[in-house]
């Protein structure tokens, strides 16, 4: 599999720039936002993180994008999806956002290499799954070690999975898996459920699903692809190892917001909320992509988040055009170090 990126523009000749719209993230929803954003003609810059792609650049095989009937592997849709970006003239720069400030205009970005400056901000920053943070765990990701039973249970057919969590979403996958995989095994750390009752009912009714209770997985091992996962049983310590062909976790997500806390509405469980045109709380401000969502978690409709985000920051700048220059003007008079490119 090939793991390389056109690595960007280079950050020092972008600081300081006022941009039309600035993408923090480079997942689906962000570089989908970049190319809707620079098709308009928008000034676009969007950075990265540490690295392009998001979750999905760790799934080896995507198979449910519309348009790649013979699939596509996650590395290479966002290879693709950057290309298309590039193409209108998106700017694509591997940087990590250390600070935002959504109290002036143009919003400022401040990142390890300094500071630039948004006109309108798009916050694609995504969710990480809540990993369990075991040995094998990340060396076989995207190998029998799935966060997204929609994205790859279609690959295991016929096979034994197991799947960590007792929550609505373990329970929600389990079921779901049961069309492929000839037996699905729960591991919970407890000897009763967290799920709803209607779905422990459908779960413990599926002659495809078992439950191993009251156990923990604490490492995953392998050599080309998941075989086998050590449990720990939480009570007794007894361990043992369980021939498998994959292991599915589900234990929650964790939004990536932290960086917009005190400035942009969170909701209880991390995830920024946004209204149906995907703004924000700020005018100005829109988050598209699983930062947003916490229901779906795809990747075709975190690209529709960031499409929509994208029409409606191209939209509100038309409405502000007038604002948005005299703005500018001010501030170039105090600093006198804007870059005016456009």
């Amino acid at each position: 599999m090939n793991l390389s990126f056109d690595l960007g523009t280079s950050a020092e000749s972008q600081s300081d720039k006022i941009w039309d719209v600035i993408v923090i993230g480079s997942g689906p929803s962000g570089l989908s936002a970049a190319l809707y954003a620079s098709r308009a003609h928008l000034d676009t810059l969007v950075l990265t993180g540490e690295a392009i792609g998001g979750q999905v650049s760790l799934t080896s095989d995507v198979d449910n994008y519309p348009g790649f009937p013979d699939g596509i592997g996650g590395v290479g849709l966002v290879q693709n999806m950057q290309s298309h970006a590039e193409r209108f003239g998106a700017t694509i720069q591997i940087e990590t956002v250390a600070a935002v400030d959504l109290s002036q205009r143009p919003f400022l970005v401040s990142g390890q290499s300094g500071n630039t400056y948004a006109r309108a901000l798009i916050v694609a920053t995504g969710a990480s799954p809540r990993m369990l943070d075991v040995p094998g765990e990340h060396e076989l990701t995207g190998r029998g070690v799935s966060y997204c039973a929609t994205c790859d249970g279609w690959f295991f057919q016929g096979k034994h999975v197991v799947v960590v969590g007792g929550g609505d979403s373990a329970l929600e996958e389990a079921l779901f898996l049961t069309k492929y995989a000839r037996k699905v095994t729960v591991v919970h750390r407890r000897n009763e459920l967290r799920a709803g009752p209607a779905l422990q009912k459908r779960a413990f009714a599926n002659e495809k699903i078992e439950f191993i209770w009251n156990a923990i997985v604490t490492e995953i091992s392998g050599t080309q692809n998941v075989e086998a996962v050590e449990l720990t049983d939480t009570q007794t310590g007894k361990q043992w190892e369980q021939p498998i062909d994959g292991v599915f976790i589900f234990i929650g997500h964790v939004p990536n917001g932290k960086l917009f806390e005190g400035q942009l509405e969170i909701d209880d469980r991390g995830y920024i909320v946004v209204n149906r045109h995907m703004a924000t709380n700020v005018e100005g401000v829109w988050a598209a992509g699983e930062i947003a969502d916490p229901v779906f978690r795809q990747v075709i409709t975190s690209a529709g988040m960031g499409a929509a985000a994208a029409i409606q920051a191209q939209r509100w700048l038309d409405e502000h055009e007038d604002e948005s220059s005299q703005t500018t003007a001010l501030l170039v008079a105090q600093e006198g170090t804007f870059s005016l490119e456009h």
